[in-house]
């Protein structure tokens, strides 16, 4: 069994095929076998994400900082939810907690949770794949990005694949 973590928005977005990678990506932790590491929230991606995980047969598992219970409506339905202190605690403990690291499209803190965990990979800090779900090419900035920090020579270009962009719940499901 894997510990897979999921960063992704507490809304659910403009467009149904994000609700449907959600629950793809749910479906595929909870029919692996797996464990969700989350960020312990009931509303957006996230408790879509949690809710089908758990609906397939998986384990949940949420890190949230205390502040943040009411606001992002902490998830009662957990296997396991732990509050911390800050959001540096959350990301850490989830980093800690996971196998693998997959992001569905989310806002800024999305982007903010994927791109400190490529970094702690890139330091050897974690050792599992760094995922992004492209849904509808939601991620295409972020591909643009890399390819202009590897040309600009502040990106190695050898290290190219430790974000693997993905385009459907399969390839990533295959990837962890």
């Amino acid at each position: 069994m894997k510990h897979i973590a999921v960063y992704c928005g507490s809304r659910v977005g403009n467009r149904p095929t994000y609700a449907a990678a959600a629950r793809a990506i749910g479906r595929a932790i909870g029919e692996g076998g797996h464990t969700l590491v989350f960020g312990g929230g009931r509303i957006g991606l996230m408790g879509i994400v949690a809710d089908t995980v758990k609906a397939s047969g998986g384990k949940t598992f949420g890190v949230m900082p205390h502040f943040l219970v009411a606001r992002e409506q902490a998830h009662a339905g957990l296997d396991e939810l732990v509050l911390v202190d800050t959001m540096h605690e959350r990301k850490a403990r989830m980093m800690a907690e996971a196998d693998a690291f997959v992001a569905l499209p989310g806002g800024v803190g999305t982007l903010e949770e994927i791109v400190e965990v490529l970094s702690w990979r890139h330091l050897g800090l974690v050792t599992g794949p760094v995922l992004m779900y492209n849904v509808d090419g939601c991620y295409d900035g972020m591909v643009r990005l890399m390819d202009d920090l590897i040309a600009a020579g502040f990106f190695p270009e050898a290290e190219r694949g430790l974000l693997q962009i993905c385009r459907t719940a399969e390839e990533i499901a295959t990837s962890w």
